[in-house]
């Protein structure tokens, strides 16, 4: 049996890719097993699989684990990305659960109804730029280190770089006025995993787009 950590999503990214994003962060290879159909998700549920019926799930270590945030927080424990101590912890779930509110936010813009878009897309740019990312332009500078958190690489560094791609990909200029959060994607983007994780072929997954959107919701639906 492989010793590789196990990923069941369907085949975008959703709420998996920020556990793709952390586990290759931490340069661990991963297997994904896609469900393709409702009849996955349901094998799945009523094989026990599925604590609270829901994926993500990822099996690793023996576990079959599922709840995002707690599957994120294993993997930076088990791979050092989650500070010294107790106060270097409680201040990267800080950060993250700041990045994981504006992700949501991305990552629904796609399933709007179209009379619904435009104000939504208004709402991201709006809270992005006038709440989020002011927060860790003042973090950066006031920190002065090249992290977020203490002076090393963290699941904090990991979380908002996705983050940021993401919202560059709805805005390209979106950081204009962060010059603070420009250097930082440029500087996290180039540690080595990331960069590998950031090239065409990687596991990383592309944004979900609307024609495909109907073949998701009948997997949960």
């Amino acid at each position: 049996m492989s010793g590789k950590p196990k990923l069941h999503y369907f085949n975008g990214r959703g709420r998996m890719e920020s556990i793709r994003w952390l586990l290759a962060a931490a340069g661990v290879e991963f297997e994904e097993c896609f469900l393709e159909t409702k009849d996955d998700l349901t094998k799945l549920q009523k094989d026990g699989s599925l604590l609270f019926q829901q994926v993500p799930m990822v099996e690793i270590d023996g576990m079959k684990m599922v709840q995002t945030r707690a599957i994120l927080s294993y993997i930076a424990a088990k791979y050092n990305l989650y500070g010294k101590d107790l106060k270097e912890r409680a201040l990267i779930d800080m950060y993250v659960e700041a990045v994981m509110d504006l992700n949501e936010l991305l990552m629904t813009h796609v399933a709007q109804p179209a009379d619904k878009k435009e104000e939504h897309f208004a709402t991201i740019v709006d809270k992005a730029t006038n709440r989020y990312f002011p927060a860790y332009e003042k973090v950066l500078k006031d920190h002065g280190q090249d992290f977020l958190v203490g002076n090393r690489f963290s699941r904090a560094d990991v979380q908002l770089l996705e983050t940021l791609l993401t919202a560059e990909e709805f805005k390209p200029d979106i950081l204009a006025k962060f010059p603070l959060l420009q250097s930082f994607k440029a500087r996290i983007s180039n540690i080595p995993t990331i960069k590998k994780f950031l090239q065409p072929g990687s596991q990383r997954k592309p944004p979900l787009l609307e024609k495909d959107l109907p073949k998701v919701m009948k997997i949960f639906y």
